[in-house]
């Protein structure tokens, strides 16, 4: 891993102590896909990021400098790249200093590894995630909800520990994502995906592919999913993951699918090199 630190426009050696990312999670951050140095849907991660920054009243630094940082540090790799945007340094306690500079880190990833060629394993998740609008849709730095969530298939005795990633459902019932992906069902012939109005991450991805499938959005629940003719997760660092099994329920291959694949291949450079009949 590469990184850049900095304090509003001025480069520094490390995350202060005092910083309140590192204190509240209070911040905002997004991860992008980067193919010989260009990122995927730029415009789109800037645009939720200022809006999350706009939420939690932090004023983001210069979208100029960043994507200059952005590019020195990717110099033309294939990679992930990470920004993370926090209010800056702070006084112990809960009160924001309007004052303060942003602290934000940019910093360069290996791309994942492939996901199974057959479609990935689903499990449920016990962890619930609470209902807060406020902070709905927006990628803040709070994320224990996904954390915990995510552990719980370390255990031992969990069952389908090779899952490769856990649907989540609000505390209310509804299903809303998985840990780090947003979630897509055919039913009846149409697309539908989960509203993100109440508690959730709405990706850059799902926007694009709300606009490609012309997909509705509406409250799910367990039973939507299970009986779906389809399933597939995206995200804006490995596109769209088809899904071949949720507990006892299998999919196989959907034309459909795959389809959207190809579109968001030619769509989208960076996607270009996931080969659907090999990740």
């Amino acid at each position: 891993m590469s990184e850049r630190v900095f304090s509003g426009a001025t480069r520094i050696e490390s995350v202060p102590g005092n910083d309140r990312g590192i204190a509240y999670g209070d911040g905002v951050f997004e991860t992008m896909r980067a193919a010989r140095g260009g990122i995927a849907w730029w415009p789109a991660h800037w645009t939720r990021l200022q809006e999350g920054a706009r939420r939690l009243g932090i004023t983001p630094p210069d979208p100029a400098f960043v994507r200059a940082q952005a590019d020195e540090l990717l110099a033309d790799d294939d990679a992930v790249l990470k920004l993370i945007v926090t209010r800056g340094s702070g006084g112990r306690g809960y009160a924001p200093d309007a004052g303060a500079a942003p602290t934000w880190v940019l910093s360069r990833h290996a791309l994942p590894p492939a996901a199974p060629a057959a479609g990935v394993v689903l499990r449920w998740c016990s962890t619930r995630l609470a209902l807060q609008p406020a902070l709905a849709g927006i990628k803040h730095c709070n994320r224990l909800e996904q954390v915990l969530a995510r552990g719980e298939w370390n255990d031992p005795a969990a069952p389908d520990r090779d899952a490769f990633e856990g649907l989540m459902r609000s505390v209310e019932g509804d299903v809303v994502s998985a840990t780090a992906a947003n979630l897509f069902v055919l039913r009846t012939g149409r697309w539908w995906t989960p509203r993100i109005d109440r508690c959730g991450v709405a990706g850059v991805c799902r926007r694009w592919l709300l606009d490609d499938l012309d997909a509705r959005e509406s409250r799910l629940d367990v039973t939507d999913i299970e009986t779906a003719d389809a399933v597939f997760l995206c995200n804006a660092v490995r596109g769209i993951l088809p899904v071949a099994r949720l507990g006892t329920r299998t999919w196989t291959p959907h034309a459909q699918v795959a389809a959207a694949r190809e579109r968001l291949a030619q769509a989208n450079p960076a996607f270009s090199a996931i080969n659907p009949e090999t990740t």
